[in-house]
């Protein structure tokens, strides 16, 4: 259990809600982005990243971050990569793996057998497929004996990628 989320959750205050309303689809592209959602609701800079901290730490908020458009970066190849590893090896060999600089997340998954004995999935983006295969190759040879089998699934369109959204 993550000691940060408490078991009886605290209810948000108006402020709280309006800064989540304000910052769930991005926050502005300038130089001081929590200086403009800061101006927009009546808060000081500090104020607006003193609450996102804390929202932070009290599990409200998993964390704060980019979402690239990997197509818009040139990025349209892009292969989920799945994995049959050995059970025993895969938490270690997955955090090698997901520390490789062309794999933006990798994570374990169950097996459902008989039809799917994937468990270690990896996505890895590239220019063309080409350069795809290359990293797979890559992924593929860190893995080593403990991997029986693999494929990749290669992305068709993107789609959209947002969590849970509050309304005003």
């Amino acid at each position: 259990m993550n000691a940060a989320v408490p078991l009886s959750p605290q209810p948000l205050s108006a402020a709280e809600r309006a800064l989540l309303v304000a910052v769930q689809r991005g926050l502005p592209l300038l130089p001081r982005p929590y200086r403009a959602v800061g101006e927009n609701l009546g808060l000081a800079e500090m104020e607006v990243i003193r609450m996102l901290q804390e929202l932070l730490a009290r599990g409200v908020i998993r964390r704060i971050g980019a979402i690239p458009n990997h197509y818009a970066l040139g990025y349209t190849a892009n292969g989920m990569s799945v994995w049959d590893v050995d059970d025993e090896q895969v938490d270690r060999l997955g955090q090698a793996v997901g520390a490789l600089p062309f794999v933006t997340h990798c994570y374990r998954r169950p097996r459902h057998l008989p039809d799917w004995r994937y468990n270690l999935f990896a996505m890895a983006h590239g220019k063309s497929r080409a350069e795809v295969t290359a990293h797979v190759a890559a992924i593929s040879a860190l893995l080593g004996p403990a991997c029986q089998a693999h494929d990749v699934l290669y992305s068709t369109r993107i789609l959209k990628k947002t969590g849970v959204r509050l309304t005003g």
